[in-house]
């Protein structure tokens, strides 16, 4: 049963980002039935790119990156109630064109649509790495990726939380940074579980997911969870 809080969420739109293979699809799956449970209308804004690369057999050039942008965010403002959780955004099209065509000239318009939402929740890089199709370049890229949405979000002074986790528990945790509770969602976790729950969560109570997301190492933050997966310090 949904509390009252719940039911009233001001969070009505929410952007997904993330590099390829962080598992931003299924996670938007995801949250949108657990938020259906919890009594809210939400929308889900699929991947354009995904769709364009499918109907035209190939990966977009260098001019074709902006209609792209453009295309992802009118699906977003084609909903105008309910929650709308989009599965990207034209932040990670202006990101992929700067790496891929050194073209920077997108930012600007996705810096401008990323206001739009209420949250932005960040992929980590726990997940591996799997083919799927034309628009993954590979796992080498997803690193670099990764360090280049953190810069332009930062540098933007966009927040964001990073969410970590395998499966249900990358849901549990994107709940939790939602600020939504999810025992009556998931009512028994491991105790391995609530033990990685309380690492992340813990520091700035749940605000951020890692102190050192100040300081944007990715590779430090990578390395905390890391060895929380493990049992290392």
């Amino acid at each position: 049963m949904a509390s009252q809080n719940e039911r009233a969420c001001v969070i009505t739109r929410i952007a997904l980002l993330g590099a390829e293979s962080t598992g931003k699809t299924q996670l938007s799956l995801g949250l949108a039935q657990a938020l259906r449970e919890r009594g809210h209308a939400v929308h889900v804004v699929p991947e354009f790119l995904r769709t364009w690369c499918d109907q035209q057999g190939r990966t977009p050039l260098q001019h074709e990156q902006a209609g792209i942008a453009q295309q992802q965010a009118l699906a977003v403002l084609a909903h105008p109630s309910g929650i709308v959780i989009s599965d990207t955004s034209p932040l990670m099209t202006a990101v992929y064109s700067h790496k891929l065509f050194n073209d920077e000239s997108l930012y600007e318009f996705a810096f401008a649509h990323q206001g739009l939402f209420d949250m932005t929740l960040l992929t980590g890089l726990d997940l591996p790495w799997v083919p799927d199709g034309l628009q993954r370049d590979g796992p080498h890229v997803r690193e670099p990726i990764d360090a280049m949405v953190r810069a332009a979000l930062q540098g933007a002074g966009i927040a964001y939380k990073v969410i970590y986790g395998q499966e249900e528990e990358r849901l549990h945790n994107a709940l939790l940074a939602l600020g939504l509770d999810t025992h009556s969602l998931h009512p028994v976790l491991l105790a391995a579980q609530i033990s990685r729950e309380q690492g992340q969560y813990a520091l700035n109570q749940g605000r951020t997911a890692w102190a050192c997301d100040k300081c944007s190492d990715a590779d430090c933050e990578h390395r905390l969870f890391t060895g929380l997966l493990t049992g290392r310090q």
